[in-house]
């Protein structure tokens, strides 16, 4: 009886390391989204996300999926030490993405889908940077030898869950003022975006590295 119930034992608490990991690091990646620690963060997607409109939510889950995998490629090759930033710029450079963001918000007249499709590469480019700012957080809770497969994975799903809901967000609120309420599209995402830019600036004020 006893070869048969260890490798069960065994599995069992495979397992539940596993559950514990997942659901710590999962933990991890949403706070960095829905926390007043992430401001950064959040004001980054409500930048990307300012010129779509409900009817548009397609295309907003493919930039925060773009958004993810970019930073998502970077945070591995960080946490693998393939590459290795400065901290103190990256922290710079993230409220910089912020800011040109903002800008190309606010210059864009036109809002039909092909004008649209630069918010995807700004997703990607951008995202790559944001992922060297979440390395540091991933590589010093590592234990050595310890394999990063299902850190990083339940990191970024539960990156991605807080992005979706961010995004969500404003798209009802996108709803109920622009939709239905009668705002201008165009004073909504200078309003938004502005927001961002203003919170931005300030930001890369204080985090200037030299």
């Amino acid at each position: 009886m006893d070869i048969f119930v260890c490798p069960k034992i065994t599995q069992s608490g495979l397992l539940l390391v596993f559950m514990d990991n997942f659901i710590f690091y999962f933990k991890i990646g949403w706070d960095h989204i829905i926390s007043i620690n992430a401001l950064d963060h959040l004001m980054f997607i409500m930048a990307l996300a300012a010129i779509y409109m409900v009817s548009n939510w397609k295309q907003v889950l493919i930039l925060v999926t773009a958004f993810t995998i970019g930073h998502s490629l970077t945070l591995a090759l960080s946490a693998y030490d393939v590459i290795r930033f400065n901290s103190e710029w990256i922290e710079f450079l993230i409220p910089l993405t912020i800011v040109l963001t903002a800008l190309i918000n606010i210059r864009k007249k036109d809002f039909s889908n092909s004008s649209l499709q630069i918010q995807y590469f700004l997703a990607l480019f951008f995202g790559l940077i944001h992922g060297m700012g979440f390395a540091n957080t991933i590589r010093f809770m590592l234990a050595k030898k310890q394999s990063i497969v299902t850190p990083l994975l339940s990191f970024n799903l539960g990156l991605e869950a807080g992005q979706i809901l961010v995004v969500t967000i404003i798209l009802l609120i996108n709803y109920l003022l622009v939709t239905k309420g009668g705002m201008s599209r165009r004073w909504w995402v200078i309003i938004l975006s502005g927001i961002a830019f203003c919170i931005a600036m300030d930001m890369c004020w204080k985090r200037w590295p030299l």
